[in-house]
C-alpha cells in the first residue's frame, strides 16, 4: 500500500504543470548543450580549413618582393624550388630551353644562356654605389638597380616591389605565381623561412609521421595483444585486479614525461647500443609511441576478449581443444573486431602525439630513408613553429594546413575504429 501511494505521488508530481515545466527545461538544456557543442566543433573545423587554404593565395616568393632578369634572358618562369636552388648556389648556370630552366646538359642550349648565374640581392646595390648616388630620399634607387640589371645579362635580382625599375626596358620582371597544391603536397623540402622563396613541401613531414607511427604499431601490437591475452585468459583474479588499473593509469601520464624519459634514457641507449651518430631518431620516436599506445591497445583488446560468451569457451573445451587452442581459434577470432578497434585507436594516439615525439626524433624535416635517422612529424612541426610564425603570413597558414591534414587523418582513423567496433562477428 505504501509503495503504491509513493508511486501515485511520483506520478502526480511529474504530471503536474511544474513537473512538466521542469522536464521541458531539462530537455531544452540538453538540446542546447548538444547544439552548441556541435556548432563549436563545426566552427573550429571551418576556421581551421579557412586559415589553411589561404596558403594557396600566397605568392611563391616573399610577400612584397619580385624577381628581375635582364631583358635578353629568355627565361619566362621559375619554380619555387629553382629559385631556392639558384640563390643557394645549387644551380649555377642558365640552361634555358623554350623559356624554361633545365638542369640537364644539352648541346642545343645557346652559348649566351649557358653562362654562370649572377644572383643579386637588394642589399648588394649599396656596395656598388655610394649613398649620395641614390639621392636624398633614395629616389634614384630604382634607376641604379635598373642600371645594374641592364649591365649583366646573366643576373637574377631579388628586389622589393617598391624599388622595381619598371620603366627600364632592359629589365624583365618575372611573374610571381601563387603557391600551388603540387608545391605543397609534392614538395620534398620544408623550409618556410627560406629566402627568397619559402619551401612548403609537406611530403617529408607526412612520411616522418607515417614512419614513426607505423613502426610504433609494429612494436606495440604484439606486446599489447600478448598482455591482453594474459590478463583475460591466464592471470588470476588478484593479478588482474592489480595490473588492469596500473596499465590504465599509464594512459594518464603526461606525454612530456614520456618524452623526458625517452630523451634521458632511450636516446643515449639507442645511440650507444647501435653506434649511431645521434640517438634522436625515428626508432626512438617509435619506441616512445609504442609505450604510449600500449595502455589503449591492452585495455580495449582485453575487454573485447573478456566479452567472449562463456558458452563458446566451454564448447571448445568440450570438443577436446586445449586452452591455447581455445584462445587463438575461438576467443581471438570472436574478439577480432574489438582488437582491430584497439589497434586503430592506438594508431590514432601515435599519429596525434606531439611533445614526446618532438623531444626524441631530432626534428629534421628530411625524407626518411632509414629508421635510424632523424625525422620530423606533423604535430611536432606545428608545436615547434607556430609560436615563431607571424599571424596571417604564409608560414602561419601552412601550419594550419598541416592541422587540416592531421584532422583528416585522425578523422579517417576514428571512423575506421567506429566501423570496426560495430562490426558483427559471424
Amino acid at each position: 500500500m505504501i509503495k503504491q501511494i509513493k508511486n501515485n505521488q511520483r506520478k502526480h508530481s511529474f504530471s503536474s504543470p511544474l513537473g512538466r515545466l521542469g522536464g521541458a527545461f531539462v530537455k531544452f538544456l540538453l538540446t542546447a548543450s548538444g547544439s552548441i557543442t556541435s556548432l563549436a566543433i563545426l566552427l573550429i573545423v571551418i576556421f581551421l580549413f579557412k586559415e589553411g587554404l589561404g596558403l594557396f593565395n600566397s605568392p611563391s616568393v616573399e610577400k612584397g618582393y619580385a624577381l628581375c632578369v635582364n631583358a635578353s634572358n629568355p627565361i619566362e618562369e621559375l619554380t619555387p624550388q629553382q629559385i631556392k636552388q639558384i640563390f643557394d648556389g645549387e644551380i649555377s648556370e642558365w640552361r634555358i630551353e623554350n623559356g624554361e630552366l633545365k638542369m640537364e646538359d644539352n648541346s642545343q642550349f645557346s652559348t649566351l644562356h649557358s653562362q654562370l648565374i649572377y644572383p643579386f640581392r637588394f642589399d648588394d646595390v649599396f656596395s656598388i654605389y655610394s649613398d649620395e648616388e641614390f639621392g636624398e630620399d633614395y629616389e634614384l634607387l630604382p634607376q641604379k638597380l635598373g642600371e645594374v640589371i641592364a649591365q649583366y645579362s646573366n643576373i637574377i635580382a631579388f628586389l622589393p616591389e617598391q624599388y622595381l625599375p619598371r620603366e627600364n626596358k632592359a629589365v624583365k620582371i618575372l611573374p610571381v605565381k601563387n603557391i600551388r597544391l603540387a608545391d605543397f603536397f609534392g614538395g620534398k623540402e620544408w623550409l618556410p623561412t627560406a629566402s627568397p622563396s619559402p619551401q612548403f613541401g609537406v611530403l617529408p613531414l607526412i612520411m616522418g609521421t607515417m614512419w614513426v607511427s607505423f613502426f610504433a604499431i609494429l612494436i606495440a601490437l604484439p606486446l599489447g595483444l600478448g598482455v591482453a591475452i594474459y590478463l583475460s585468459e591466464l592471470a588470476g583474479t588478484r593479478t588482474r585486479n592489480f595490473l588492469k588499473p596500473v596499465i590504465e593509469l599509464l594512459a594518464g601520464i603526461p606525454s612530456v614525461v614520456y618524452g623526458f624519459f625517452g630523451l634521458v634514457v632511450l636516446v643515449p641507449l639507442i645511440q650507444k647500443t647501435l653506434n649511431l651518430p645521434v640517438g634522436e631518431t625515428a626508432f626512438a620516436g617509435s619506441l616512445i609511441l609504442a609505450i604510449m599506445a600500449l595502455p589503449t591497445i591492452i585495455t580495449i583488446a582485453e575487454d573485447a576478449m573478456r566479452g567472449t560468451p562463456r558458452a563458446m569457451r566451454e564448447a571448445s573445451l568440450a570438443l577436446g581443444a586445449t586452452h591455447w587452442q581455445t584462445i587463438y581459434k575461438v576467443i581471438v577470432p570472436y574478439a577480432s573486431s574489438g582488437i582491430m578497434a584497439a589497434v586503430v585507436l592506438g594508431i590514432g594516439r601515435a599519429i596525434g602525439e606531439t611533445m614526446a615525439v618532438l623531444m626524441v626524433t631530432g626534428n629534421a624535416a628530411v625524407m626518411p630513408n632509414s629508421l635510424f635517422q632523424s625525422v620530423r612529424t606533423i604535430p611536432a612541426t606545428i608545436a615547434a613553429e607556430l609560436g615563431e610564425s607571424p599571424a596571417g603570413g604564409a608560414h602561419y597558414q601552412s601550419l594550419f594546413l598541416l592541422g587540416c591534414i592531421l584532422f583528416v587523418i585522425t578523422m579517417i582513423i576514428s571512423a575506421t575504429a567506429e566501423f570496426i567496433s560495430k562490426k558483427k562477428v559471424p
